[in-house]
């Protein structure tokens, strides 16, 4: 990795390269909660900066969704001080009014017969709200239909979305998503009494490899070196993580890229997470995640409130960092947590995320085997910031082709890797009431 390179690969502004790659993709804008009297009150307007553009997100009279400039087209002030009347939301400086497509509506200060709204627009993106997140398209010309990824394909009632914020650039975020060595370590604590006990929030390894009554977190504690492969697929590409237990049986984990900065992955037998990370500018982002359940409803309202007391509203800005060492604690790295940062697995990647600085200088980084999936996204990241040919850009001219993804824990005790992983994901498919065939190929 060269400077120019890593810059390349962390510039997401417009006119950037960078930029233009993660725009050509939906993108998540804000919480469908952001808009809701919990976090704004009666005035669901909210200022918005995604992929270094300044926003304002608002819901008119109607229920519409607007995404538009934060800068008034008339001089330049802010309507995220907007006053939100008559089907659109209104500058308050000469009462300009603008709808949620763009379209000037009035211009009050002209006189009554004067025509100038007509030629006047504000900029405004598409958006479409989809299980709990608002999706926003600035890629320019008629947006493509979400894909069929099993979080907008899931009934709300099985999906669960929330986010957080870290400083630091999104590319750092993402390279922690998909590298499944870190798991054995970063997420490691020591054993509890009762440690195959139900699923705890933060202790999230805590589920069983398919039917061998080993949970997940003491398999990665006692055999952390995992065999690591990378496969291409339609959306990206497949991490599949090989772990032979003692003679006993072989763990196969597979996650998933969903290119340029998704990913997918298990976390039990009935529940996946598909999780975005969306810059806000060069050196801050966002993580989305959905939480997708292929069997009951999802408990959503403790979902949140296991989630909602480590951030602060409005910007869902986390209570720990830099600033407090990440809530590190000497004795409990001794005893407790390989971290010392408690047991929110969100807290150790956030550290993992935020430590280098908010953009890493990767001319100093070594790179080792186990790091295929960073080294896989980066070449194909490469290739699209080069090639902005459809063909380059995975999947956005075929949002059919984006089904599934598969993300499950199998266990075998032959060498049907593959086989056993394809078996369990079909098994939790037909068993499901609404999931539909994952692609496999």
């Amino acid at each position: 990795m060269d400077t120019e390179e890593n810059r390349l690969l962390t510039e997401c502004g417009p006119g950037t390269a960078g930029g233009r790659v993660l725009r050509s993709y939906w993108q998540p804008a804000a919480l469908t909660e952001e808009l809701g009297p919990e976090v704004v009150g009666d005035r669901p307007v909210v200022p918005v900066t995604l992929l270094g553009e300044e926003l304002v997100l608002f819901r008119d009279q109607l229920g519409q969704i607007g995404l538009v400039s934060r800068w008034c087209p008339h001089r330049g002030v802010d309507m995220a001080f907007g006053r939100r009347e008559d089907g659109g939301l209104r500058c308050p400086f000469h009462g300009w009014l603008f709808d949620v497509e763009g379209n000037c509506l009035e211009t009050p200060a002209e006189p009554a017969e004067s025509t100038f709204h007509t030629r006047v627009r504000i900029g405004c993106y598409p958006v479409v709200e989809r299980n709990g997140i608002i999706w926003a398209w600035l890629g320019g010309g008629e947006p493509p239909p979400l894909p069929g990824l099993d979080c907008f394909v899931a009934p709300a009632t099985h999906v669960f979305a929330f986010k957080g914020m870290w400083a630091s650039n999104w590319l750092q975020a993402h390279e922690v998503g998909i590298d499944p060595a870190h798991a054995a370590f970063l997420h490691r604590f020591f054993p509890p009494p009762g440690e195959a006990s139900e699923l705890t929030y933060g202790l999230q390894f805590r589920a069983m490899v398919a039917d061998t009554g080993i949970p997940v977190v003491k398999l990665m504690r006692e055999v952390p070196a995992a065999a690591i492969t990378a496969e291409p697929t339609a959306f990206g590409f497949r991490l599949r993580a090989l772990r032979n237990y003692h003679g006993q049986f072989t763990h196969v984990r597979v996650s998933n890229c969903i290119f340029p900065n998704a990913i997918a992955i298990a976390m039990s037998p009935t529940m996946t997470i598909m999780q975005w990370h969306v810059p806000i500018d060069d050196v801050s982002c966002y993580w989305y995640s959905m939480f997708v359940s292929y069997t009951d409803p999802v408990d959503a309202a403790t979902l949140r409130a296991q989630r909602i007391g480590q951030v602060e509203l409005p910007r869902y800005s986390p209570r720990t960092g830099a600033h407090n060492q990440w809530g590190f604690n000497a004795e409990e790295q001794v005893t407790a947590t390989y971290t010392g940062m408690g047991t929110d697995i969100n807290v150790h990647d956030q550290w993992a995320v935020e430590s280098p600085g908010p953009i890493y200088d990767r001319t100093h980084e070594h790179l080792s085997p186990a790091d295929v999936g960073i080294r896989t996204h980066r070449r194909l990241f490469l290739a699209a910031l080069r090639d902005p040919s459809p063909t380059t850009l995975i999947g956005s001219t075929d949002p059919a082709a984006l089904t599934g993804p598969a993300a499950i824990d199998a266990a075998t005790t032959g060498d049907d890797f593959d086989d056993a992983w394809r078996r369990a994901e079909g098994v939790r498919r037909q068993a499901s009431s609404w999931a539909p065939p994952a692609i496999t190929d």
